[in-house]
């Protein structure tokens, strides 16, 4: 099967409700598992990859959660479509760099998805939208008990689960949100929240994880330690700290619209002018601009529009889905043309914003003097 007719149409994806989803875009769970008494695939050769790809992959694809779903090869997939997944974040950049040995099973709603021979045998993954870290969970777990009933999977009675980097030792548990923070990068308390965060034992990564730059205000929170903590107590906690996180977000917007509500407008309109007068436009700058629409759309600026119109065009002007709709642009400078085509194309029946009465819940705290402080326990 072809992985653009299975891939579910980014607008669809966009539209599904999940809680908080103004702020939280996405939650995913991952965990990390290997065979016993075989390499890691960073140490196995090509043909004991193989060997254990041809092990694993009828293994997941007999699961009842990956029935009917897409199962490939990395070696039989385009580079484009690879980079295709990893902007829908449906794989790792890790995995889009392997070829031979590697493989991806994904669900047929999109909301699992395990990467074959990635740094560990198993890279298994579930996704939801909005703050729905508890769910994914649940749904995780009973996907991994069902392997481990099929599969001989690596485990210590004084480590835990086996994986090939030691800070995923123990359970092997990354759990992630994926937040929308313009009021506290607008209100400059963002660095003040990072230290906060980190100082609880989680990190703040960028829009695709570690090493990354956190593009349109979208920051990644997750969980440094698996070994020492049970999955629940790593979830509550995480769970705790996106919901002060959320307050956080919520009261710096109120305290700007209190205090520069003109200026607030005024960057939203900016970024709305430019989107649909530019006609060259990196990704970067399209991603930082939208940002703002997507703030201008929350706090009620564009009446009647969808903030999923402004989520599904973070994806489809990503460079890989741009080359995929536009065969043509094969340069870097011909895709910010068809950029900045494609975004006043869609950004035409929008009209422009207009200052209206914000409908956000009231300001019950100053977050400079909030940051995360309280979650220590």
């Amino acid at each position: 099967m072809n992985l653009n007719d299975f891939l579910i149409p980014t607008g669809d994806v966009c539209r599904r409700p999940g809680p908080f989803d103004r702020i939280v875009l996405s939650s995913r769970v991952r965990l990390a598992r290997n065979l016993q008494d075989t390499p890691f695939p960073g140490r196995a050769n090509k043909s004991e990859r193989q060997n254990l790809l041809e092990t694993m992959k009828p293994v997941i694809e007999s699961l009842r959660s990956m029935k009917e779903g897409f199962s490939e090869e990395l070696s039989k997939l385009k580079r484009l479509e690879k980079q295709i997944l990893v902007e829908r974040h449906l794989i790792s950049r890790e995995l889009a760099s392997k070829s031979q040995g590697s493989a991806i099973v994904l669900s047929m709603d999109e909301t699992f998805c395990v990467m074959i021979n990635e740094e560990d045998h198993l890279r298994m993954q579930a996704i939801l939208p909005g703050l729905q870290i508890k769910e994914a969970w649940k749904s995780m777990n009973k996907m991994d008990t069902m392997l481990e009933s099929k599969l001989p999977i690596a485990f210590s009675s004084d480590f835990g689960y086996l994986t090939a980097c030691p800070t995923n030792l123990g359970t092997g548990i990354r759990v992630s949100a994926m937040l929308h923070l313009p009021g506290l990068v607008m209100a400059e308390h963002m660095q003040q929240t990072i230290t906060a965060v980190n100082k609880l034992g989680l990190a703040v990564r960028g829009l695709y994880g570690e090493g990354t730059e956190a593009l349109g205000n979208v920051f990644q929170v997750s969980n440094q330690m698996t070994l020492g903590e049970s999955e629940i107590q790593i979830i509550e906690r995480l769970n705790k700290v996106v919901l002060q996180i959320i307050e956080n977000e919520e009261n710096a917007r109120a305290k700007l619209l209190e205090t520069k509500p003109k200026t607030v407008f005024n960057q939203v309109g900016r970024a709305y002018g430019i989107l649909i007068n530019a006609h060259i436009i990196s990704s970067k700058e399209a991603k930082n601009l939208l940002s703002l629409v997507r703030l201008g759309v929350d706090l009620g600026y564009f009446p009647d529009v969808d903030a999923a119109v402004i989520d599904e065009l973070f994806i489809v002007t990503e460079p890989a889905h741009i080359q995929y709709r536009e065969a043509k642009a094969k340069s870097p400078e011909e895709r910010d043309i068809m950029r900045s085509n494609l975004l006043r194309e869609r950004l035409s029946n929008i009209p422009r914003p207009v200052m209206t009465a914000p409908d956000i819940p009231q300001k019950t705290s100053d977050p400079k003097e909030d940051g995360v402080e309280g979650q220590e326990e």
